[in-house]
This record gives structure tokens, sequence and C-alpha cells, in this order.
């Protein structure tokens, strides 16, 4: 480590109270311009995390693969061939920079996700053979596949574990959702330990969380009770880790530990505040806990190492509260069942639309670039 490296003393007190920092976003340029070396050195960065609307954002908002989008539209690549190979280059070189955390970390940290077609959410065989052809195609063993915890990722979830692939499981809005993927997870180990394959498998449930507050805080200003906004994301989040620690002990699970396995982490996902009036780090203050993940975009990772508070593992404070939001909820007219499972359809069509957006502006960039 260079003798110049400042350590970010805010972000090093996150990771030390158990909550591994991730990057919610990927750019060719931080990679050769060492920006996410410095991120790993001086912010404690241990993992990153991108999307289709990620790359969107990098690709046709920057000159960044200009170079490559005119050598792929010469070689007459079509615009979802396009993406596969920008976006498979760029999770190699971010996972080769993450290997010594990886490395370190006994296979703990150090991961870099790639989403299968978000178009696939609703579809077990084509997530499965996509899953297959990424894990392929990026062949390195600090990656994750992002698999969406809908009905149809299940069944996914599980046979990839079982294969020996490490999952993110991504668009999880309900502990009952959770409840499924926990349960996929275990089962997927349990198939390879009746095989006599190895454990050493990792994963994580990644929990939106902003977008909790935003659909219920909508509905509750219509029913004029805003007393009882601002809260459900936080407690959402927290209802969830509680059943982690319920599902990842007990003998059922204590069998599989001790054969090697590790526990599927919850990941803290979409942790920047849209809401101007709240605190632009409360999405990670308000969840500090050991095995705990929180991935941010850039901006959220610097507001925290410039005035984040660390004050204990926060995220199993007020357990009671929580419980007892959801009963509020309902009696002032507020479904939760309804609010998760109008966030998971939208989260869906949302991510389906953008990706077909996405390859829609690298046919027209990559015309446009070979022009």
């Amino acid at each position: 480590m260079s003798p110049t490296v400042q350590i970010n003393e805010r972000l090093a007190a996150l990771t030390a109270a158990g909550t591994s920092v991730w990057l919610d976003q990927i750019r060719r340029s931080m990679i050769e311009g060492g920006e996410l070396q410095r991120l790993l050195d001086e912010d404690s960065l241990r993992g990153e995390t991108s999307n289709p609307a990620i790359f969107e954002a990098a690709i046709i908002g920057s000159p960044d693969y200009d170079d490559q989008l005119e050598q792929l539209a010469k070689e007459g690549k079509t615009g979802l061939e396009v993406y596969r190979a920008i976006a498979v280059q760029d999770v190699q070189m971010a996972a080769d920079v993450l290997r010594p955390v990886w490395e370190s970390s006994g296979g703990v940290d150090g991961y870099v996700s790639l989403e299968v077609a978000p178009d696939l959410a609703r579809n077990t065989e084509g997530t499965i053979e996509e899953a297959r052809m990424y894990w392929a195609l990026v062949d390195r063993p600090n990656l994750m596949i992002k698999i969406p915890g809908t009905d149809e990722g299940v069944p996914a979830i599980e046979q990839m574990i079982y294969e020996g692939r490490n999952i993110n499981v991504t668009l999880l809005f309900s502990v009952a959702a959770y409840e499924k993927v926990a349960e996929a997870f275990i089962r997927g180990l349990e198939r390879r330990h009746a095989e006599g394959q190895p454990l050493s498998i990792h994963s994580v449930a990644s929990f939106f969380v902003s977008r909790v507050d935003t659909e219920a805080d909508r509905r509750l200003e219509a029913l004029g009770r805003t007393d009882l906004a601002g809260r459900l994301a936080v407690d959402n989040a927290k209802l969830a880790y509680a059943h982690w620690r319920q599902e990842f002990s007990g003998p059922r699970w204590e069998f599989l530990a001790g054969k090697g396995a590790r526990p599927q982490r919850c990941l803290w996902a979409s942790t920047s505040t849209k809401n101007p009036e709240y605190r632009d780090v409360i999405y990670v203050e308000e969840l500090i806990g050991p095995e705990t993940v929180n991935t941010m975009p850039a901006e959220t990772v610097k507001a925290f190492g410039d005035h984040g508070e660390v004050r204990g593992a926060t995220i199993t404070e007020g357990l009671d509260e929580a419980r007892a939001l959801l009963d509020d909820l309902a009696a002032a007219g507020v479904d939760y069942d309804d609010v998760v499972a109008t966030l998971e359809q939208e989260g869906v069509e949302k991510f389906a639309d953008s990706f077909a957006e996405l390859l829609d502006g690298l046919r027209a960039k990559a015309a446009s670039v070979a022009a």
C-alpha cells in the first residue's frame, strides 16, 4: 500500500461493524484510471455490483467504449451482442482488481455482480441458461450472477447454487420472498452435499430499500398519514435481517456450516436517498450489522465517508417497533403485501423496459461511431 494512502475512518468503521461496502456502479474509465483501486485502498471497498441501467449510463453517456463500439459495429454485432461483449469485459477487469479482496477474505467479499437479462425475470429456464452462459464467459471465481428473487427465479437460484455458481439474488422487497430465496439457497447446498460436492458457494440476497419508502410514503400522503412516512423501508429490512438470523441458525444450518457452508448474506440495495427531506445516508446508518453488505452509488459512498455515523449494530434495534409498524400501516389503509407486490412487478417491468432501451441505444451509438 502506498504511504500516501489516506484511509477514510468512517468507511473503515462501517466495515469493522460488519457491513461490507460494495459499489453500485461500474465503468471502464474507473477501472483503467485507477479509481476502483483507490476505493479499495482508501474507502474500504469490498465488492461491486452492476445492472443494465448502470451499463447504459456508462456506455451511452461516455466516450469510454467508442473504440470497442466501432469494432463491434464493423463486425456486424447485434445490440445484445454488443452489450454482452462490453459487460463481460468490464466485469472481468473489475473482478481482477477485486481478486485480492476475494482471496484475503476467504471468498466472503471481492465479488463483481453481473445480471441476467431483466426480461427473463419470469422465465426459469431462460434464466438458468443465461446464468450458465455468463459464468462461462466471465470465467472468474469472484463473479456473482444476479438473478431476480421472483417465484420463477427461485428454482433457478437453487439450481445455480447446486451447480456451484455464486448468486446475487436481486429485486427483493418482501420478507416472504426472502424466505423462499433463503430456502432455495439452503436446498442447493444440501443437494451439493448429498453428492459430495464442496459447499464453498457464496450468495447475497439484495433488498431494495429506498423504493419501499417511496411507494409507502406516496400511499400514506394520499391518506393523510404522513406521521408514518419514512419508516417502512428500514423496518422492512430489519425484519428481513431478523429472519436471516433465524434461517441461518439451528441444527439444519449448523450441519451445513460444519461442512464449510457460509450463510447467504443480506445486501441492502437502492440505498441512495430519494426523498431530500431524509438524511442522505439514512439507509446506510440504520442498517449496520454483522455479515451484511451495503451496495451504494458513488455519491452515497462519498456522503458516508464525509458525515456518516457508525453507532453499533443498528440493524438489530427496534424489532418490536418494526412489527408494530405493519399493524399501524394496515390500520391506516396501507396494505404491506400490496406495496411489496407492486414494487416487484414495477421493478420487473421497469428493468425490462430499461434493458430494451439500452439495446436500442447501443445499436444507435454503435452505428453512429462506426459512421
